[in-house]
């Protein structure tokens, strides 16, 4: 019997680095994201293929059952088994009949952005896990690839929604965020992916005071997701630029690839790849063709 599950890709619009010391994040889940197709086997083995959104395998594997219970890293240089292997054993460890009671699966996984924009690969995927296993998929990230979670609050919601963190607990309140200036909204890719787990270990190098930070990001948060004003949600996401150039010791992405744009940029997530947020009153796509950056999608299309 075939079994499918979905969940939403994900983009940060305020609150990175931040929310993973409390400060509240908007965030947004995407039109696009990735399925799980289960299938019964045999052998006490997992055939597993991972699907790019254009059809093409960028991963497969024969994994047994063993290697999930032992955590057993085969190939050391492979890095994506690793973390699956990871994935598949904390599942285990909250879930042991899908191993113990099984015979062998195949498991066929389906992105429907392209897998190098970095709209959330690995969190729709432990999130369809647990969706599966029928755990905690929160539970799930935090034992095997850590993170805020943000990511997995957009995989489980059809609407935008702010994210925090208390006491080490997801909280995620659904909100309306449909701006009347969304057609002036531009999400741009950098041409490469940012390491999620490499960018939360440069911060928590480089953060100090960050309790005085959390308000400041709070309320641009709250300004952003009030907002009727195209104006006042531009400099409020120039202000939170700012604010985290200091705290990370970085140029902003304004600073470092666009500074002669006239407009704002932000950073969306992990600084230094994945996808931007300009905000232009003129279509800004010839622009960053122009700088090299092709790849230019209008809110509309990107958010669910």
């Amino acid at each position: 019997m075939k079994k499918t599950y979905y969940s939403n890709g994900k983009l940060l619009i305020t609150g990175e680095y931040t929310v993973l010391d409390g400060a509240t994040a908007l965030a947004l889940p995407t039109k696009t994201g990735q399925n799980l197709v289960i299938e019964t086997a045999s052998n006490k083995n997992i055939y597993w293929k991972s699907h790019d959104s254009d059809g093409s395998v960028w991963f497969e594997d024969t994994i047994p059952f063993s290697a999930i219970c032992d955590k057993e890293y085969i190939e050391k240089n492979d890095n994506v088994r690793n973390t699956l292997i990871e994935i598949l054993h904390e599942a285990w460890l909250l879930n042991p009949s899908y191993i113990d009671n099984a015979k062998g699966y195949t498991i066929t996984t389906n992105l429907t952005f392209p897998k190098s924009w970095g709209l959330g690969t690995s969190s729709t995927l432990i999130n369809n896990i647990a969706q599966w296993l029928d755990i905690n998929a929160f539970t799930l990230l935090k034992n095997s690839f850590g993170g805020s979670g943000y990511d997995i609050a957009c995989a489980q919601n059809d609407t935008p929604l702010l994210y925090r963190l208390e006491n080490g607990n997801p909280v995620v309140t659904t909100v309306t965020f449909n701006p009347e200036f969304k057609d002036h909204l531009y999400f741009v890719y950098l041409n490469k992916k940012q390491s999620s787990k490499a960018a939360i270990a440069a911060y928590y190098k480089r953060q100090n005071n960050i309790n005085k930070t959390i308000p400041l990001i709070d309320k641009i948060t709250d300004t952003v997701l009030h907002t009727t004003n195209l104006s006042d949600f531009a400099r409020q996401l120039e202000q939170h630029e700012i604010i985290m150039s200091d705290v990370l010791q970085m140029q902003t992405v304004k600073e470092t690839l666009f500074a002669d744009f006239k407009g704002v940029i932000k950073s969306l997530g992990g600084w230094g790849g994945d996808f931007v947020l300009a905000v232009s009153k003129e279509d800004p796509t010839d622009y960053f063709i122009n700088k090299g950056y092709p790849t230019v999608v209008t809110y509309e299309k990107m958010i669910l």
